[in-house]
């Protein structure tokens, strides 16, 4: 009989409830997905499920048994392949270690039920597609599963930067409409079902000052933006110029002071505020930059609630996406052609109604956005793209996922 017994997973009460309400089996009548299923077992470890293989040996001998008529084979071989359905794509929806930030916790990958996953596989009209599209989860991680199964044959291992890549794609949308922005190689896609319809470099955070990896929604196209200044940099930068070259280097900067970080806070007399203490880190001064030619914010930004205050924003700093590698911000997110990103997201030409600071347009409906980081990305024509690791995340330990329970 098989190495490893059907009753001693765990998902076994779920998987004997769902055949008491057969009449019929699901796999015995489908060759196709038993392969698809199979195949994909034995090179589970990939994507982080390592009683894969062994989970197909047990089905490859159930089914043995089964066609030398060893009675309660083909039951069994059922049975086993249920259960290796369920705990491969319970595997592959599992959170890990991948320390993305979840902004918005309905986007936070959801390990369904046992009886949720086979409920599914029973409704599919092709048991075999369904297999597939379970495993390959989406078009980027179906790329990068491909080439890790290629160096699996021949290398005995994928390379770390694919196995993280890897580890990240399966955390990606399977279909829909979304945002990605890869800040390994700097660069900013617009994703629909699947299909890159835009993209564009972006400049993201250095390497002391990364941007995280984050799953939020855009809501609304903000026109006119302030620029609010980090602490740090009015501590390091305003503070210190102010005080070399007076009060003049605010005005000349279209710089206001505000009276705290209150939404009510009020504009007041930069005169009232002691620069030395600030510059010595005594006091804090908020200091934002008025709308208009010069403004770090540029024309538009893209904000989703987070409480780290990362977006996606403009620049008029355009010389820097000349460069091959961009990380010159603290965090967020300067987009190289922001009007298009405006246009692709509203539907219409991103046009500010007046020239009202901070003028807020709702999308028509939230769209995701996800910062990720692919030092490995598949491209359109079908070849592979890498990123040089500029964050230091490809060697950090792989996610541990479900193991069969005993």
């Amino acid at each position: 009989m098989a190495a490893t017994s059907s009753d001693r997973l765990a998902p076994a009460l779920a998987v004997s409830q769902f055949y008491a309400a057969r009449s019929e089996p699901l796999w015995l009548r489908s060759p196709a997905a038993i392969q698809t299923l199979v195949s994909a077992l034995r090179t589970a470890p990939i994507d982080g499920f390592n009683d894969g293989p062994e989970l197909g040996r047990s089905i490859d001998a159930a089914l043995a048994d089964a066609k030398a008529g060893v009675p309660g084979a083909s039951q069994e071989a059922e049975r086993l392949l249920s259960s290796g359905l369920v705990l491969y794509t319970q595997a592959l929806r599992w959170p890990g270690r991948s320390r993305i930030i979840y902004a918005d916790p309905s986007l936070a990958p959801k390990v369904p039920t046992p009886t949720e996953v086979l409920t599914q596989a029973a409704a599919a009209s092709d048991l075999a597609a369904f297999v597939r599209q379970t495993v390959e989860v989406n078009p980027i991680h179906a790329a990068l599963r491909a080439a890790a199964t290629d160096q699996l044959d021949f290398l005995g291992q994928p390379s770390p930067a694919l196995k993280g890549s890897l580890e990240r794609a399966r955390l990606l949308p399977s279909n829909g409409r979304f945002v990605l922005v890869d800040i390994a190689s700097q660069e900013l896609m617009m994703i629909d079902h699947g299909r890159v319809e835009d993209r564009m470099k972006v400049v993201v955070g250095k390497p002391d000052m990364k941007t995280p990896l984050m799953a939020g929604t855009l809501r609304q196209v903000t026109f006119n933006p302030y620029w609010n200044v980090p602490v740090d940099l009015v501590q390091k930068t305003i503070a210190a110029n102010v005080l070399r070259s007076g009060l003049s280097y605010l005005a000349q900067r279209n710089y206001e002071v505000l009276s705290g970080w209150t939404a009510d806070a009020t504009v007041i007399d930069p005169a009232t505020v002691d620069w030395q203490a600030v510059a010595d880190g005594r006091a804090e001064a908020r200091v934002r930059q008025r709308p208009g030619k010069g403004n770090m914010m540029g024309a538009m930004k893209f904000e989703f609630p987070n409480e780290l205050g990362i977006y996606l924003h403009d620049t008029p700093q355009r010389e820097l996406f000349g460069k091959d590698a961009r990380t010159f911000s603290s965090g967020c997110v300067r987009l190289e052609d922001a009007a298009r990103l405006g246009r692709w997201l509203l539907g219409r030409e991103p046009v500010a109604a007046s020239s009202q600071p901070e003028l807020n347009v709702a999308l028509g409906k939230g769209v995701p956005v996800f910062l990720t980081y692919l030092t490995v990305r598949p491209e359109a024509d079908g070849t592979l793209a890498s990123a040089p690791d500029v964050y230091g995340l490809d060697g950090q330990p792989a996610t541990e996922l479900a193991t069969l329970q005993r």
